[in-house]
């Protein structure tokens, strides 16, 4: 009977303080709607400090500071026309492109593609990458932009 009682105590503590850890592909989603509502900071709690950011050069996030920033920078919003979990903290999300409140998106209705990798409900890798052949509308370039200062490819 005490053993039960235990178990019982311990399955009522776990029940109540158990906090589940959201999943890459609920993170890469919460990040999007954050950034598409113009929420910086938001978006920004959604990576790690040290977060890594490859696109036209590696960045290091290393501040919630530093992630606000970056975010606010970003001129695109967009929505997620595909998720492809690649395992269990990577996902590659394919984003068409859209307007975002106070910004101006010059690159409205392409698409781009971000590589994210996540740890403990937080990105610690954010890398624009190549959208797949599979994704890319007839007509458009499957590949990143290229250096200098291109918007088309800030927001994937």
């Amino acid at each position: 009977m005490k053993l039960v009682a235990i178990l019982l105590g311990l399955l009522v503590l776990t029940a109540c303080g158990a906090k589940r850890t959201p999943s890459a592909p609920d993170v890469v989603r919460a990040w999007s709607a954050a950034l598409d509502r113009n929420d910086n900071e938001q978006a920004a709690r959604l990576f790690a400090n040290g977060a890594r950011i490859i696109q036209n050069g590696e960045a290091i996030l290393a501040t919630h500071a530093d992630a606000v920033h970056w975010n606010a920078g970003l001129p695109c919003g967009g929505r997620i026309s595909h998720l492809e979990v690649r395992s269990k903290s990577q996902v590659l999300a394919v984003f068409e492109l859209e307007e975002r409140p106070q910004h101006h998106c010059d690159a409205n209705g392409n698409q781009a593609a971000t590589l994210f990798e996540v740890e403990d409900g937080r990105i610690v890798l954010w890398h624009q990458t190549a959208v797949p052949a599979a994704y890319a509308p007839s007509g458009q370039l499957a590949v990143p932009p290229l250096g200098g200062s291109s918007t088309a490819g800030r927001r994937s």
